[in-house]
């Protein structure tokens, strides 16, 4: 007979449980703002890396295109961005974020950094640098081969 399982022992539980506690901890903060954790990744993905079209968006947030359409719908909605038709292919959507959207991009920024350093400073310098290095190992090779990520 083999051994039990014990699923709360295991790293991939705890693992999950720690990422679970930092979204939704994330959530609250982003909340008053009117985002959500997808939205503002939206609003990096245009006002900090640039990128315009929506198939891009959803490619460098790693979700499909209608959680991405969705999200957009709802920024435009809030006027925290700006769309309009490409100059080449006018049923091209070019996506541009607002000056409003810039302020609430900037405000959930400072709730991302305060997120980190909540969990950041349970731990001293070593541990961390340990931790990032330890999980960089984890995800080596991994990302690559799941289709999905």
């Amino acid at each position: 007979m083999s051994a039990e399982y014990n699923l709360s022992d295991s790293l991939g539980y705890r693992l999950t449980l720690l990422s679970r506690i930092n979204e939704r901890r994330f959530e609250t903060m982003l909340t008053p703002l009117g985002l959500t954790r997808v939205t503002w990744c939206v609003l990096l993905a245009i006002g900090q890396e640039g990128l315009q079209s929506p198939s891009e968006i959803a490619e460098w947030i790693g979700i499909d295109r209608t959680a991405t359409s969705r999200a957009l719908r709802g920024l435009e909605r809030h006027k925290l961005i700006e769309r309009r038709s490409g100059t080449q292919d006018k049923r091209t959507k070019i996506v541009d974020i607002s000056k409003a959207g810039a302020a609430a991009l900037a405000d959930a920024n400072q709730a991302a950094r305060q997120n980190s350093g909540h969990f950041k400073s349970k731990l001293t310098w070593y541990e961390q640098d340990m931790l990032s290095t330890i999980i960089q190992k984890l995800i080596q090779d991994e990302i690559r081969d799941i289709p999905s990520l």
